[in-house]
């Protein structure tokens, strides 16, 4: 595939993204506005997380570890793979809803083991009350994300990536009420209808998510229907091997469930000092939604278009193709997250103060500063994501499991040294920097991995056109930053001027020193598709 191909059949995607993430972040500060930064915010973050992280802990992974490359495979049987997707949907169905009605009944527990510090504390309650009414998102959740991977195993890429943005739509649209009618809740003010609510209106919008790929599906002729005859090889083999995911999602939320604790326990401690602003995992939380936005744009809609292609080549022992495929992925998505890096790093504080204008002017520097801490990961989180894929395509998730239990212990580690040592009112922000260095660890290991398998990329076959990118962007933004504080504008204009001029800085330098990776994948994904 190549770069024409890649960016053509990522563009549909991308911009699907986008909508999703400019949605999600308007959700985020809707959340923001109604609920606040601080324990209130948290206790509805710490519920709403919750599905996600059980989720990926069950069966998450082995959607892109393992099914993926199992769908591509049994596509090519005669009935197009419509009885081992019938086989996989059914047992997936069966485990998500016993998932689902194990969690409720333990929300309790969980509270207390991800968010400690709320016992015996009023957070408490709040929280479970919270989560057992966003639990149920688990099964909307998993056949969404399973049914858009039969979408994708057909080539029908730009549904799974349109479909979340209905389901933002929705949530926007609950928040909106409450904010009408919110006056300043605080965890002991809000009453219980008025949670309970709010977290049927979030887990409504993943049903409409759901609703959304119905439609498609009927377009890839395969004829879904229950089946109960899971002794089928193929099926036996495809949760073997996702068994191994469970272990690659238990080392993922190991950095999660230290964030939490060491999150939610400073916004306590820091309360107590008197600290009112920033401190808590509603902050981190929201700053990393921010970042996730170039990443899940570009990265995200370019893996998801060639892990198809990547299990088909690993099924045919094309490794050289293997390996152009993810090196072109890595310089295709370097175009923008190198740029945005840099400008979430330096820029950090007014992006969210530019765009939580609805909270104190203190809440939002903090968050700020909270992405600052993120930018610095943003690279080797986006590199990571496409190795990973390479691994994936090999079906082997026993290095996955490898490579993600190195960088998670190593955010955790890096995580609980840095609550020790700093301030309550600094910790989320260094939070955040232990995950950032976690990135730079996983993209090794995950590069190393993949070597087992043929397939040598490199470090120099990055790094010297991320840091052409780097430099190229660092002229024109770094005098910005320094002279960003006598500019005589407000915070939104200011943004608008600082993003405007460095970016086209960047194309005009990027032309000048003939970097053709960038004028080529800016032609392609600007030129107009019949």
């Amino acid at each position: 595939m190549s770069d024409n191909s890649i960016a053509r059949a990522s563009t549909i995607m991308a911009v699907g993204t986008l909508a999703s993430r400019i949605t999600g972040l308007v959700r985020g500060l809707l959340l923001v506005a109604v609920l606040g930064t601080t324990l209130l915010g948290d206790t509805y973050n710490v519920a709403n997380t919750m599905p996600n992280i059980l989720y990926n802990l069950i069966i998450g992974g082995a959607l892109t570890a393992v099914f993926v490359p199992q769908m591509v495979r049994a596509t090519r049987e005669p009935d197009g793979g419509s009885a081992f997707i019938s086989r996989l949907v059914t047992a997936t169905s069966v485990l998500l809803a016993s998932l689902v009605l194990v969690s409720i009944l333990a929300a309790p527990l969980l509270v207390r083991l991800f968010a400690s510090s709320y016992v015996g504390r009023p957070e408490f309650n709040l929280t479970v009350l919270f989560m057992r009414y966003c639990l149920p998102q688990i099964f909307f959740m998993g056949l969404f994300a399973l049914l858009g991977q039969v979408a994708n195993a057909k080539g029908k890429f730009g549904p799974m990536m349109w479909a979340p943005v209905f389901n933002n739509l929705v949530v926007i649209a609950v928040f909106t009420y409450f904010l009408h009618i919110s006056t300043g809740w605080k965890v002991t003010t809000i009453s219980n209808a008025q949670a309970t609510w709010l977290g049927i209106g979030t887990t409504v919008g993943f049903v409409i998510q759901l609703a959304c790929l119905i439609p498609v599906l009927k377009q890839t002729k395969i004829r879904i229907r229950p089946r109960f005859d899971w002794r089928d090889a193929e099926i036996k083999k495809s949760f073997h091997l996702a068994t191994w995911t469970l272990a690659f999602a238990a080392f993922s939320q190991l950095s999660y469930l230290v964030t939490v604790n060491l999150s939610t326990g400073a916004a306590v401690r820091a309360l107590k000092q008197g600290v009112t602003t920033g401190v808590g995992y509603t902050p981190y939380g929201n700053a990393f939604l921010i970042l996730l936005l170039p990443h899940s744009v570009v990265t995200i809609s370019i893996v998801t278009a060639i892990l198809p292609l990547l299990s088909a080549h690993a099924i045919d022992r094309k490794y050289q193709e293997i390996h152009d495929e993810l090196l072109r992925a890595i310089r295709l998505v370097g175009i923008i997250t190198v740029p945005s890096a840099i400008a979430f790093l330096l820029f950090g504080p007014l992006i969210t103060r530019t765009l939580y204008f609805g909270i104190s002017d203190g809440d939002a520097r903090y968050l700020g500063l909270v992405l600052s801490a993120f930018a610095l990961g943003l690279l080797p989180l986006s590199v990571n994501l496409i190795v990973l894929r390479g691994l994936n395509a090999f079906e082997n998730v026993k290095l996955q499991v490898l490579s993600n239990a190195l960088m998670n212990i190593v955010a955790s580690l890096v995580a609980i040294v840095l609550a020790l040592v700093l301030p309550a009112r600094w910790v989320t922000v260094g939070l955040a920097a232990a995950l950032a260095f976690s990135y730079y660890i996983g993209a090794w290991t995950s590069i190393r991995l993949l070597r087992r398998f043929h397939i040598t990329i490199k470090i120099k076959e990055i790094t010297g056109l991320y840091a052409r990118l780097g430099f190229i962007y660092g002229v024109i933004a770094v005098p910005l930053y320094l002279v960003m504080g006598r500019i005589p504008l407000g915070n939104t204009l200011k943004l608008i001027f600082v993003l405007a001029v460095s970016g086209l800085g960047y194309l005009l330098l990027a032309k000048t020193f003939k970097i053709a990776e960038v004028g080529a994948a800016f032609s392609l994904f600007m030129r107009p598709r019949h």
